[in-house]
């Protein structure tokens, strides 16, 4: 979860390494660190902060501290609590071995012990600072040799940049289960836990993958596994652009981001949709378009809003695809039995392709010999490289921690996967035509709502105050429910219940009163009618009801206190535009009670360790 950043080369100012970090702020953080090889001293000199990377900018612009290789972090605490002494990066007892970690170390009390026993002297509460104590141990020179001796007695999920002072010049990094890649420039290298760090440095980047090793230096670089085996890498083009994240103009990323949703929409289905056939084109799954033909079931695995988009994509695929599905917390399904292996395909969705709940949970299906397929937005990472195939969101980076432009994404290529597999078997060409046209409407459709967005902020000034909410939906929407719910907890810390309308009378009915606004959604589809059985249950009960309603229902005006009227589409669309008022609305609340809407508190946006 933690944001890393690293630099060998001809640049001796640290201070755009600084504004790499910050490009990594979404990821969620509590404190930040950075270190240095200065050539006028010969030391690594080293500076923390408590809170916000602008803390350390601070310290930093107090020094005249310059030099390469230097590598930068923001912590984000597991173990030991917010002080300067676990910030990142940490050492050892001679200050000569430096680094900055993201995961977790499951055996460093025991090497803790060990190394206390033989005179290592430690200044930290962290798992992390073993690992520079291990390296010292070992450490006759070489920095990779003491590298590739110390990680064969760490057990446990890294992501490491290290140096040292004692060799000077040199930067390894090393990898298992967590993220870092390598961007390649013209005789220097950057290091980063995140594509979006090197935004504007570079467009050619390696990734490492589990159980690989990197040495780096200003005239070149070479990767082995921890065997010092040597491993040829294919370089990734990075095709995200400057503009993509910056703010624009904007407030803020997470107001950005929901404003490019119809763009993302256009990104996810260009060049994917055949309408004489009815048909989409998903090259990635193109391979195994046959074993598709003969699966007869899915399991769809996620963790957060990405499960919730598995919720959605349940009630689409087997309705018009006719395949049963199953969705599971990625953190759960690892603990699961799985009784038929046979004619199963395994789908992970994931924004950032790094969840590590996720990631676990695909090579668990992996290793029962289950066909693993993804949805994910980076290229290149972890999840894309894992799957046997998948498709790509192209949503563009995501900077805001709450997802919101990639839910709506994910929930668009689940559509073609249906319209894909719906195909192969019992959907109909008109079916697939009449999917194709309306699919195509839906960016337009959502550029509406986004141009009403003062209404909804109107609204979020209205019930501001509140300090509890309940969210309802039935079928594609129930999911929605969740998601709503989940984003205004996220960026507001209001509490907020996401619930099945038909559960209303099995338990939560009983919170409802004047002070505990509901928001139903409640499009004119299949479930309508139930939906205003339930709202009238609340509004019998002195709740206040903020409807969200498809264009022209002009009775449900009568019932509730407000409405956010949305325009009409096919049922399994209606997940897509419902989404929009509700980011919409978390957005504003939180925004209004003066909440840091892009970094929330305790969260991050990428997953990295379980």
């Amino acid at each position: 979860m933690c944001g890393i950043v690293g630099y060998i080369g001809k640049r001796k100012n640290p201070q755009f390494g600084l504004e790499c970090l910050k490009k990594l702020e979404y990821r969620g953080y509590d404190s930040a660190g950075m270190a240095v090889f200065s050539h006028q001293s010969q030391k690594i000199l080293f500076l923390k902060a408590i809170g916000r990377i602008a803390n350390l900018e601070k310290k930093l612009r107090k020094t005249r501290i310059e030099g390469s290789p230097f590598i930068f972090q923001t912590r984000w605490a597991t173990h030991g609590k917010v002080t300067l002494a676990n910030a990142h990066p940490h050492f050892d007892c001679a200050q000569n071995i430096f680094l900055v970690h993201n995961g977790i170390i499951e055996n460093y009390k025991i090497l803790k012990e060990k190394l206390i026993r033989e005179g290592h002297r430690f200044s930290s509460e962290t798992d992390t600072e073993v690992i520079a104590h291990l390296i010292e141990k070992f450490f006759k020179g070489s920095l990779e040799g003491a590298v590739q001796k110390a990680l064969r007695f760490v057990k446990g999920t890294y992501g490491l940049v290290i140096i040292a002072r004692d060799d000077p010049g040199k930067m390894v990094i090393a990898r298992n289960s967590s993220p870092i890649l390598i961007g390649l420039g013209e005789k220097e290298y950057f290091v980063a836990s995140d594509p979006t760090a090197l935004i504007g440095l570079t467009r050619k980047i390696i990734y490492l993958d589990d159980g690989e090793m990197a040495v780096l230096t200003p005239s070149g670089f070479s990767i082995t596994d921890f065997n010092q085996n040597r491993v040829e890498k294919k370089t990734e083009e990075l095709g995200w652009k400057i503009a993509e994240a910056q703010k624009e103009g904007f407030p803020h990323f997470m107001l950005k981001e929901i404003f490019e949703t119809p763009e993302a929409v256009r990104n996810a289905i260009r060049g994917r949709l055949i309408l004489g056939q009815g048909r989409a084109k998903l090259g990635g799954l193109e391979v195994f378009e046959e074993e598709l033909k003969r699966i007869k079931r899915i399991i769809i695995s996620a963790c957060g809003s990405s499960y919730f988009v598995g919720l959605v994509g349940e009630c689409m695929l087997e309705e018009y695809a006719g395949v049963p599905v199953e969705v599971e917390y990625g953190s759960e399904f690892r603990y699961k039995k799985i009784f038929s292996k046979e004619k199963i395909a395994f789908l992970a969705i994931s924004q950032s392709g790094e969840t590590a709940d996720t990631l676990a949970a695909l090579r668990k299906a992996k290793n029962e010999g289950i066909l693993t397929l993804a949805i994910v937005n980076v290229v290149g990472s972890s999840l894309a490289r894992e799957a046997a195939a998948g498709v790509y969101n192209y949503a563009g980076p995501e900077i805001a921690v709450a997802c919101t432009k990639a839910f709506v994404s994910q929930l668009t290529v689940l559509i073609l996967l249906t319209l894909f597999l719906g195909r192969q078997r019992k959907m109909s060409k008109a079916v697939g035509q009449e999917l194709i046209r309306e699919i195509r409407e839906i960016p337009q459709k959502i550029e509406t709502v986004l141009s009403k967005s003062f209404l909804i902020e109107k609204l979020a000034r209205k019930y501001k105050n509140f300090d509890h909410f309940l969210f309802i939906g039935r079928k594609y929407n129930f999911p929605i429910a969740l998601e709503g719910a989940m984003k205004l907890k996220e960026v507001s810390y209001v509490h907020a219940e996401g619930y099945p309308a038909g559960e209303m009378k099995h338990g939560p009915i009983a919170l409802i009163d004047k002070n505990f606004p509901t928001l139903a959604i409640a499009p004119s589809d299949s479930t309508y009618e139930k939906m205003i059985s339930n709202i009238e249950e609340i509004k019998a009960r002195n709740g206040r009801v903020i409807a969200v309603a498809t264009s022209g229902n002009r009775e449900i005006k009568k019932l509730v206190d407000d409405v956010v009227y949305l325009p009409p589409t096919l049922e399994i669309f209606t997940p897509i535009l419902n989404v929009i008022p509700l980011q919409l609305f978390a957005y504003y609340v939180a925004f209004l009670r003066g909440r840091d809407v892009d970094k929330p508190r305790n969260l991050a946006k990428s997953v990295t360790v379980e």
